[in-house]
């Protein structure tokens, strides 16, 4: 098969020496995520690269790494197609103005909701619990580097499954974590080694509370009109369809057994009934 003229190398991936030696001058999102790992044997290698005693690892031969990568601005136009959100700022860095050893490289930044945006691509049999957990330090780590109160993880499972889920800044969360990037940055500095620190609990999503609503009267009335009508509810959006796909695009206004269709100015069909 010809290969597509605008097609990317896997080598837009790899890291240039500039890169790699610009990313020993700071702690990242992604650094945020090791140092919060509780891992001792991930902390020592990232400190031994912020040091410049050891080399990252070459990534560029991991699939889900690459995936990731690859898919990435599939991921971020998903998200636009789904939502409507255009999301900008794209691979922008941003340096935190309190601490000059802090920084974050953005996915995106959805100007809308004024949140960070995120994408990763991860296993078909990840939870969205896991997925939120594993990356909840890189995600706190760049809001609290832009200034920001939200963030948005937009997540591909496998093939099968997409989720968005919205973050809150958490300060308790982010000034631990500031406290752990900051110990670790002394031992980077003062070449004494790193030990791990203690994670607190991930924040919670925005929306991820569960409420019972057994015993509440007006819960208990809608809940048993909605079940009664649900399929007289399916049946009339079908009958609305079906009127609608019977009018021409060049017809402003359709009526008939008491039913009318209009036209507004943007084209779009409204039903009422008539009088």
């Amino acid at each position: 098969m010809a290969k597509h003229p605008d097609w990317p190398e896997l080598s837009i991936f790899e890291w240039s020496e500039a890169e790699r030696v610009g990313r020993r001058r700071f702690i990242g999102g992604s650094d945020a995520n090791i140092i919060f790992s509780n891992d001792a044997a991930r902390i020592r290698q990232l400190w031994l690269e912020k040091r410049g005693k050891a080399e990252p690892d070459d990534l560029t031969g991991k699939l889900q790494v690459m995936l990731g990568c690859w898919s990435e601005p599939f991921n971020r136009m998903w998200y636009e197609k789904l939502t409507g959100q255009p999301v900008t700022l794209i691979g922008q860095t941003v340096l935190c103005g309190q601490y000059d050893w802090r920084r974050c490289t953005l996915d995106g930044f959805v100007d809308a909701s004024s949140a960070i945006f995120e994408a990763k691509h991860t296993s078909a049999f990840s939870t969205p619990e896991q997925v939120l957990e594993r990356y909840m330090p890189q995600l706190q780590h760049n809001m609290a580097v832009t200034g920001v109160s939200r963030a948005i993880l937009s997540v591909i499972f496998g093939n099968h499954k997409y989720e968005i889920i919205e973050v809150a800044s958490d300060w308790l969360y982010q000034l631990e974590l500031l406290d752990a990037e900051q110990a670790f940055w002394n031992c980077v500095v003062s070449g004494e080694e790193p030990v791990p620190a203690e994670v607190p609990p991930a924040p919670r999503p925005v929306g991820s509370r569960e409420v019972c609503f057994e015993g509440n009267n007006a819960w208990a009335s809608a809940a048993v009109d909605w079940v009664e009508h649900r399929d007289a509810a399916k049946k009339h959006a079908a009958a609305a369809g079906l009127i609608k796909s019977l009018i021409e695009d060049d017809v402003t206004r359709a009526f008939g057994h008491g039913v009318e269709a209009k036209r507004s100015k943007s084209g779009a069909l409204i039903l009422r009934e008539l009088a």
